[in-house]
């Protein structure tokens, strides 16, 4: 099935493989940033890693990565650009929450492993309106898919769609019918009445190309409908890969501004800026802040993959993660910037794309206060 034998291949020689791809992704990002064009030579470079595949099972001839190896990988491609770590988390994550949760027809989801596999095709969901706002604030969706005879109708808009022009499918979330339930459905986005609206102008994660989906009375065989979307459970974990997204761009900003002291020597002092005690300060709160970070990632991560039985009560945590790790991120671009000075401001300095791409993290699911909220919630519970 597959031309690489996963079976063989140490996780630790796929993190060599992605710090490889780093610097790569480093010298491409400043223009993409600029003119808003997804990085399809980083794609590509992903492709022939074989990184599609990262979280297909093994026994679909993928490597099987469990969340927290997928976020250690997460962090590292961030550190390269964290348009691109991003767009390819959303495909990555979709496949190992179905993989974990198995709610998918089983020969749909092989059928669709063995296609990432073979013929490197990329998924990611569509899920977002304009409308209806964050799917995670529970909106029902316009986009509405119509039962006629044997076949699915689906017709609506879907905003933010990452990676809209590269992708092959989406996980299209609609109306069924007019029963005010939700599903999901699995389009291909080759086929007629598909097409993409490149509206995407945010300055932040602006490679992401995160366009808007138009489906106009697409025609989709009967078993497209891959499952009825509820309330579940089990929370979804898989979204740790934003904060280790995030992680990523701040560990960046952290490396170029120290870097930037050892080499800066202006002829007011006698030698390099790092030897400046205030600058050594803010490199300290940097560090403190990238281990507070790190570790609660990780060790939640680590909880993930090890208690499974204990998923469903970690709402809570990863909410905490993704509250805790964005801000931290955000926090060191900024003392990065204070010590590199105005020169953090140029167009080709890096640390102005890791500035505008870092505060994207504020606003992926769950929001600040939804957070704050649930915790606030298990406080009175507890004391009620």
């Amino acid at each position: 099935m597959n031309q690489f034998d996963t079976s063989s291949v140490p996780f630790k020689d796929l993190c060599r493989t992605a710090k490889s791809l780093v610097k790569r992704f480093q010298d491409r990002a400043n223009e993409a940033s600029k003119d808003g064009n997804w990085l399809m030579d980083n794609l590509e470079d992903l492709k022939k890693a074989n990184f599609l595949a990262l979280t297909v099972p093994v026994e679909y001839g993928g490597y099987g990565l469990n969340l927290y190896e997928f976020i250690e990988i997460q962090e590292i491609l961030a550190q390269g650009d964290g348009a691109t770590a991003l767009s390819i988390g959303w495909h990555l994550g979709i496949i190992l929450e179905t993989s974990e949760n198995c709610i998918w027809n089983p020969q749909k989801y092989e059928w669709l492993c063995e296609q990432i596999v073979k013929n490197k095709v990329l998924i990611n969901a569509a899920s977002s309106e304009k409308a209806t706002g964050s799917p995670a604030r529970g909106g029902l969706p316009t986009t509405k898919a119509t039962r006629v005879g044997k076949e699915w109708i689906i017709k609506g808009e879907k905003s933010f769609t990452s990676m809209a022009t590269a992708l092959d499918y989406a996980l299209v979330t609609a109306q069924i019918d007019d029963t005010g339930k939700k599903g999901v459905y699995l389009v291909n986005l080759k086929q007629p009445g598909v097409s993409v609206e490149e509206t995407w102008d945010s300055i932040a994660m602006r490679a992401t190309k995160s366009d808007d989906l138009i489906l106009d009375n697409v025609k989709l065989d009967q078993d497209a409908l891959l499952v009825e979307e509820g309330a579940s459970d089990i929370p979804k974990g898989w979204l740790l890969h934003i904060p280790a997204v995030y992680l990523g761009i701040a560990m960046a900003a952290r490396n170029y501004a120290v870097s930037f002291a050892f080499d800066y020597h202006p002829n007011s002092l006698p030698g390099p800026i790092i030897e400046v005690a205030e600058v050594q300060l803010k490199i300290g709160e940097m560090e403190l802040e990238l281990y507070k970070a790190r570790e609660l990632l990780h060790s939640v991560s680590q909880k993930w993959v090890n208690h499974p039985k204990k998923r469903v009560d970690m709402s809570h945590e990863l909410g905490a993660v993704k509250h805790i790790v964005t801000n931290s991120a955000n926090d060191v671009v900024d003392i990065a910037m204070r010590i590199v000075g105005a020169r953090s401001l140029s167009e080709q300095n890096p640390l102005q794309r890791y500035f505008r791409d870092v505060r994207a993290g504020l606003h992926n699911p769950p929001a600040d206060e939804i957070v704050i909220q649930q915790f606030a919630k298990r406080v009175l519970k507890e004391h009620s």
